[in-house]
């Protein structure tokens, strides 16, 4: 049986496999900011009412499994997501206080699928990103 969850009148269990990257796909993720967006991520979908099921950050991109309750769009918490975390990025890596208008960390769009059966797949394909990307790197190396 599945673990449904549930809200005052819905019974729900809806999974999403999220996909963004930073502007340029600029190579990034890295260090203390890598530790930072983990840290980030988590409490800002925690205050959504979601859950990061399973999360990779690559230096160029974020893969997520998030688990979000159907009264919430995908779109409000990815947008939530990303501005709220370039704030944060701004604030502590760049040394700005206020005046955050004009902020760009992420590149506007990102990929979303819905995670059905198959969430044990998706989890590990998110889980071995690392790995996979280090194959096809070595193949950007040869020409």
């Amino acid at each position: 049986m599945r673990d449904y969850k549930s809200l005052a009148h819905t019974r729900w269990d809806c999974k999403y496999h999220i996909v963004f990257i930073p502007k340029r796909r600029r190579k990034v993720i890295y260090g203390n900011l890598r530790k930072f967006l983990g840290e980030i991520f988590h409490e800002l979908v925690r205050r959504k009412g979601c859950k990061i099921l399973e999360g990779h950050l690559m230096s160029d991109h974020v893969h997520m499994c998030i688990s979000i309750p159907p009264k919430y769009p995908v779109s409000h918490v990815v947008g939530y997501l990303k501005g709220k975390c370039a704030i944060e990025i701004a604030k502590n890596f760049k040394g700005k206080q206020r005046n955050f208008n004009g902020e760009h960390f992420w590149a506007r769009g990102y990929f979303v699928s819905t995670v059905g059966l198959d969430e044990e797949v998706v989890r590990a394909y998110i889980r071995d990103q690392e790995k996979n990307d280090g194959n096809r790197d070595q193949y950007d190396l040869d020409w």
